[in-house]
């Protein structure tokens, strides 16, 4: 509802500066596009003016009867190794976005047409005016090497943005900023307003897009420099000017959905065993740690704290990855790719935050991460910031130890010879109380090959915790921890876990908060 709230702010055509009449060709450079955003910063922000009321009242099957033509996208035909196709404005987007298209060192705006578009017979009397541009951009090329085009760039809705590696299905999304990301007076929704697109030369490997960012709060550049392939990698270089002081603002946010999986046993009357587009969060912290933390759909919001100095990287992850995990012929949510943030330089100290938001619905993201600086931003400042991001198929970034791939919660057994890990004496009077939890590894050089020689460490935060025991994995041959926990009248414990042998960690660190 607050985006909403944004979206239907009063604006004027006068009160937006710069916005495309023409089709005049102007120098580029970076430089200039860093003016543009220090003047549009030094104004009051003004949002930007609605599109015609006729487009506005489009419903659902209208808008999506006005569809992209691929045959007629920019560069199509041509020797660029990148064609960008327009989405109409309209509908969910009532405010349209500028695009300029950026050729032999000159930036040319590109005013509403027509003919990107098929145009129903029924939609030919809508109003075409100055005010009217897109609602967002697809960009497409040879991604799979098979000489012909894919998109696997779509950027569309505030500053939302979805990518793809050779062999994905969109499924995650990112963000330029997050700002006051579950806070008690809502959050807001920075946007990107205009786009500058340059056209690659035959056979370059990377295309190259800068975006303005606007909100009441800030203004914002980004440029990103994409290498699409087998994996997508972005690097991204921001550059970003406070309107006011950003207690909360999320650096590199991630959005994504999870509704369940088998962590606490599948959802009652859902044939799939799992609904997720990712199932955790990982992060390199900046003592070298790799932590793995399970993401839930718990009953409330839940908000979770990682302190760091010095952040190495963090992603939300899709390590599950087989057809059986999920048993969804239709969604494949097995294909949805995995996306990891490094930063470009050191983001100091601050927190990689997630925030979990109850869903019962799967067309819903309910789950944000994003880097969190200790120190705010402040008015007047500018503050540059870089990263790199990599959407991926691969189930977790590269480790030096050996990885969870599994985790399973659920009730204690009432038959003792069932249950492998011992009840701590006199912790409680009933096995009812107990949580059984088992985590499994992956195989790793690291791991010894006696599971013995393996040290265990186990702890939370509240209730009582067992030792643990391992097992071997009778089809991996991987270990197995397995302990359990009573959190007596406590309604969330934080349980973490890792292996160790010799004095070194063997494993990453396990982390879940359990939620009554």
């Amino acid at each position: 509802m607050i985006r909403r709230e944004v979206l239907q702010g009063l604006g004027t055509l006068a009160l937006w500066p710069g916005i495309a009449r023409s089709g005049e060709a102007v120098p580029f450079s970076e430089a200039w596009l860093h003016e543009i955003a220090r003047e549009v910063a030094s104004k009051p922000y003004a949002p930007r003016p609605m599109v015609p009321q006729p487009w506005r009242d489009l419903n659902y099957g209208q808008y999506k009867s006005i569809r992209p033509r691929p045959d007629r996208a920019v560069w199509s035909g041509t020797d660029a190794p990148l064609q960008v196709d327009m989405f109409p404005p309209g509908l969910y987007f009532p405010r349209a976005v500028e695009v300029h298209l950026v050729e032999d060192g000159m930036a040319v705006p590109l005013p509403f047409d027509w003919r990107y578009f098929d145009r129903p017979e029924g939609l030919k009397d809508l109003p075409v005016d100055d005010s009217l541009g897109y609602a967002g951009i697809r960009l497409r090329t040879d991604l799979a090497g098979a000489g012909t085009s894919q998109e696997y760039a779509v950027f569309q809705g505030a500053s939302y943005f979805r990518m793809i590696g050779a062999g994905e299905i969109y499924g995650l999304s990112a963000r330029g900023l997050a700002i006051d990301t579950a806070g008690p007076d809502g959050e807001e929704f920075p946007e990107f307003t205009r786009f500058w697109i340059e056209r690659p030369e035959p056979g370059a490997q990377t295309h190259v897009l800068h975006a303005l960012l606007e909100s009441p709060s800030v203004t914002g550049l980004y440029t990103f420099v994409i290498a699409p392939g087998d994996d997508t990698g972005v690097a991204v270089r921001s550059t970003l000017y406070p309107r006011r002081r950003l207690d909360n603002v999320g650096i590199a946010p991630l959005t994504s959905m999870f509704l369940f999986d088998d962590t606490r046993g599948p959802a009652l009357g859902d044939y799939r065993r799992a609904v997720h587009d990712s199932d955790g969060l990982a992060i390199l912290n900046g003592n070298g740690e790799q932590i793995w933390r399970p993401l839930d759909n718990p009953d409330i919001l839940q908000i979770s704290h990682f302190m760091d100095d010095g952040p190495k990287g963090f992603g939300l992850f899709q390590r599950a990855q087989s057809f059986s995990a999920f048993g969804d012929i239709e969604a494949q949510f097995e294909r949805r790719p995995s996306l990891w943030i490094e930063p470009g330089e050191d983001w100091g100290r601050g927190s990689v935050m997630l925030a979990e938001i109850p869903s019962r619905q799967e067309n819903f993201d309910n789950v944000v991460a994003y880097w969190r600086p200790a120190d705010p931003l402040e008015p007047g400042r500018r503050y540059d910031l870089s990263y790199r991001m990599t959407w991926t198929a691969e189930a977790s970034p590269a480790s030096p130890v050996a990885k969870v791939t599994g985790s399973y919660l659920g009730s204690a057994s009432d038959n003792p010879e069932k249950t492998v890990v011992a009840p701590i004496e006199g912790a409680w009077g009933s096995r009812a109380h107990h949580v059984e939890v088992r985590i499994d590894y992956a195989l790793h050089s690291v791991l010894p090959a006696d599971p013995d020689a393996l040290d265990i460490l186990v702890r939370s935060n509240r209730g009582s915790v067992s030792q643990g025991v391992l097992q071997v994995h009778p089809e991996t041959g991987a270990p197995r921890l397995a302990f359990s926990f009573d959190p007596g009248d406590h309604q969330s414990v934080e349980l973490r876990a890792q292996l160790s042998h010799d004095g070194r960690a063997v494993s990453e660190v396990w982390l879940f908060r359990w939620t009554a």
